[in-house]
Order: C-alpha cells, then structure tokens, then sequence
C-alpha cells in the first residue's frame, strides 16, 4: 500500500469536478496542500509536449513529483461529441501521450513513482455483454457517437502496459461508470444525461413550463456513480495497483434514461410532461459494469445511495442557480 505522507501529487483536473474530491481524500490521507500541484487549464496546455514538460520540471522545483493523476479529459454529452470527435479524441490522446512520456523522461518510475490513469466506460464495445467485465474492452468497436473519446482512452492505457514491459513504469488504470454529484457540469451544450435531465427540470419549474423534452426514446439504459465514491476508487487504485490492469468502478446497477428522467422529475417536483424527440441517438444501448475486481484488488464499493445522491446533486444545484 502506497504511504502519502510526504508524496507529492500532481492532479490534472484537480480543479473540477471530480478533481476537487480527490484532493480532499488526499488531503485526507496526509497530503500537504503545498504538495498538490493541479495545473489549471488556463496557464498550461497538457496537449502541449513542451507544457507537459515545464510542469514535471517547475511543479514541486527542486523536488519531483511521486505520484500523478490525470483526471482531466475533454468530454461532454452524446450531442457535445458528436459535434467534437476530432477534438475529442486529439485532446484526450494528446494529454495522455505527453504526460506519460515526460513522467517516464522525468524518471517517475525511477524514483519508485506512480502513474494513474482514469479511463472511460465509452472505451467498452457498443455490445459488450452485461454486466461489463474487463476482458471484454477488446471485444469489438465501440458506440459510435463515443468512439473517438473512448479510443484516445483506451490507447493510454495501451501506452501505460508498453512502458510497464519495457521500462518498469509503475501506473494503475480504473475506468468509472457515469459520475454525478455536486459541482458537475449543468451547461446543458455538453454536460452528461443527469446534469443535464436536473438543470432542464429545475428551469422548467421555476418558468412555469408545460413540458421537457428529452432526447431519444428512453430505452437504453445506464449506471451511474456518485462522485465521492469514485474519487476513493481513484485512491485507492493509486495505493494498491502497481500495474495498469483495468478496473471498473461502477455503483452494480443500471437504469433506464426514461426511469431516471421519472425519478428526477419526482426528485425535483416538477409537474410538467416529459416529451421523447426520438430523431436524437440513444447512445449505448445499455451500460452496467462488473464492479467484481475492484471489490477484490482495491477492497473498494460504492457506498452512497442512488436516490440519495441525487437529492444531494439537486440540493447543490438549487443552492447554487
């Protein structure tokens, strides 16, 4: 098990979503705030190999970093990447690339360093049998509209297990299921499914509005994951995974997008109809992972109730509307 005290942490996109969780575990654990760097997006560009490069030289200067999480991503909604899969997939495979080589040309791995890399469930084939088991990722191509997103996470990964074989490299590889929770993204151009379905039902309530209208058909299904519990797989994967064996985080249960729409009408009041424009995409036909491994590698489970989780994203999202 990795010990924290005195590490030195980079965190990309620690700033975010679900960054800002993973700083308070670390700080948790015994982490110095001064030892936490996160690049913010604004001052350094992890698609830059000469960016990547000055924050391994000048983040802890003279120290080194130990230890490096790479949560940052660009992603959005099926509508977000279907409008962005070049961008998509050149950003997240850009920042994966570059900062693995230059941790490797710093000599993380030499120092005993760890990278650790989160992944995307969209890296999974459109059919992957349910529930989704880890040795199924190379089992066919995935759902279009996620593909070039999921692909650029997939190669890191690919990358993290070449380095490990030919350098030693030490990183860890988890990939959680949809993330909801206080902080997420509401703009409703490139946010997720609840985020988006909670924005649209407070906004509607507060106008007045007859009816929503979602996108699809309802029918495929999804699993989600608060937050909080998938910032402590992250750790978790980070002390007790010395190779990038990927591993699943989910919550062990799926749900329809017309259900949820229901529930987080019923959650926040809203009186109004639900309208389905069926000329958008369903996405994948159904997500639910296998969370088998994490219970057995990282001794990790989800812990916070659906219903639970997202009177708290509702709660947040009026508090700060």
């Amino acid at each position: 098990m990795l010990d924290w005290s005195g590490k030195r942490v980079i965190l990309t996109g620690g700033a975010g979503f679900l960054g800002r969780v993973v700083k308070d575990k670390l700080l948790a654990r015994g982490v110095a705030e001064s030892s936490i760097c996160i690049p913010r997006r604004r001052l350094t560009d992890l698609t830059s190999e000469m960016e990547v490069a000055r924050l391994y030289r000048d983040a802890f200067k003279p120290h080194k970093a130990d230890v490096v999480i790479h949560l940052a991503a660009e992603v959005g909604g099926i509508g977000a990447n279907r409008a962005n899969p070049g961008r998509y997939f050149f950003a997240n495979m850009a920042m994966a690339l570059h900062l693995i080589e230059q941790a490797r040309l710093d000599n993380l791995h030499l120092r005993g360093g760890k990278f650790i890399q989160v992944g995307t469930i969209c890296a999974y084939p459109k059919f992957t049998p349910v529930p989704f088991r880890e040795e199924e990722l190379w089992n066919g191509y995935p759902e279009e509209t996620n593909a070039p997103y999921g692909v650029a996470k997939k190669a890191a990964w690919q990358m993290l297990d070449a380095y490990r074989l030919q350098y030693g490299f030490k990183s860890s590889y988890v990939l959680p299921v949809n993330l909801y929770g206080p902080h997420d993204n509401f703009d409703l151009n490139s946010s997720h499914v609840i985020p988006a379905l909670i924005r649209k039902c407070v906004e509607a309530q507060r106008a007045g509005a007859k009816e929503i209208v979602c996108w699809g058909t309802g029918s495929a299904s999804r699993e989600f994951l608060y937050v909080d519990d998938a910032a402590e797989g992250i750790v978790r994967a980070a002390e007790a995974m010395d190779d990038p064996d990927p591993i699943n985080l989910g919550a062990g249960f799926e749900i329809t997008i017309k259900n949820l729409v229901e529930l987080i009408v019923k959650l926040t009041g809203f009186k109004g109809g639900i309208a389905w424009d069926a000329t958008k995409p369903d996405g994948q036909p159904r997500r639910c992972l296998s969370t088998e491994k994490a219970a057995r590698l990282l001794n990790w489970k989800a812990q916070v109730n659906f219903e639970e989780g997202l009177k708290r994203t509702i709660e947040w999202y009026r508090a700060n509307t």
